[in-house]
């Protein structure tokens, strides 16, 4: 029998005044319940109870043991408890890592009505691009474009889907004219992320078709911010996803090319720790994420043709 279990049968046992209804509240039998307390004295090398037919009282030792075990037994209820709260109601600090583009267009405009509807909870973004062992970190969520994670207690739910285009600024297809093959890319500046799984080797479909070209860009960076600004800019033709470039093309600040060509889609997840025992934080963040992409329709924008 485990120390704790010891302590909380002598501690019913003195606050009911008799080992036979103790032993009638656990289940155990008259011989069974002496046995436990007789184990517990000898493990403590001290008596704790004395007894006769007729009544139960505690030693000194066993005034001031109730004493100390009471207090932690209740401690110990207090802490099932408020772990029990945090599981049933959105409470505390909710971590969530998402790319910098993903957390500046979709998360942060969205946070505060998020948060109207969860007033006990405080959120930290971790905004990055490159994907570390989120759990090890502390973080309760992580959006990321992956569809499997190396470890098997992480759960990933597709969150949407969205196409990849080629696009630049009305400056610059005035200036170098529009490529209107794979092949012409060659004669661009071509704008990436270098993130990607491989950013130099493209593979087009139109229809029936396939291609690959490989490229030599003229920029390469690991944000899609910076492609961005660059291609608004005037420097060249980017690869992106619509999510992060839809809002350029419906301004006019982009305009995309080669929409006859399809890259490979990109998937977005939601990742995080298995459903058993999951926190509310987490359960109710990823439902409510999932609500606004649905509201909002952006499974159908990020997939549009021409954005």
């Amino acid at each position: 029998m485990d120390r704790f279990t010891q302590m909380e049968f002598f501690v019913l046992t003195a606050d009911l005044g008799s080992l036979t209804r103790a032993a009638e509240r656990l289940g155990l039998s008259n011989a069974a319940a002496s046995r436990m307390l007789s184990a517990l004295e000898d493990r403590l090398g001290v008596r704790l109870v004395e007894r006769t037919t007729r009544r139960l009282w505690l030693t000194d030792a066993g005034r001031e043991y109730h004493r100390r075990c009471s207090a932690l037994i209740a401690e110990a209820a207090e802490a099932d408890a408020a772990a029990g709260e945090l599981s049933a109601r959105p409470r505390g600090v909710l971590r969530v890592t998402c790319s910098v583009s993903f957390a500046l267009l979709h998360i942060a405009p969205w946070l505060p009505r998020f948060r109207e509807r969860n007033p006990e909870l405080r959120v930290h973004i971790e905004a990055a691009n490159r994907y570390p062992n989120f759990i090890e970190a502390g973080i309760d969520v992580a959006v990321r474009t992956r569809e499997h994670e190396s470890d098997s207690g992480i759960m990933v739910q597709k969150l949407a889907q969205t196409r990849r285009v080629f696009a630049a600024s009305p400056a610059y297809l005035a200036r170098r004219g529009w490529p209107d093959t794979p092949e012409a890319l060659a004669s661009h500046d071509l704008l990436v992320y270098a993130l990607a799984a491989d950013p130099y080797l493209l593979h087009l479909r139109k229809g029936d078709e396939v291609r690959e070209v490989r490229i030599a860009p003229v920029l390469e960076s690991n944000e899609g911010q910076v492609i961005c600004a660059a291609a608004r800019a005037g420097m060249g033709i980017l690869i992106q996803p619509l999510y992060i470039v839809r809002d350029d093309i419906v301004a006019g600040r982009l305009v995309p090319v080669l929409e006859d060509w399809q890259l490979p889609p990109l998937i977005i997840n939601l990742a995080y720790q298995s459903r058993r025992h999951q926190p509310a934080k987490i359960r109710v963040f990823a439902e409510a994420l999932r609500e606004h992409m649905k509201s909002s329709d952006l499974q159908t924008s990020w997939n549009v043709r021409g954005g």
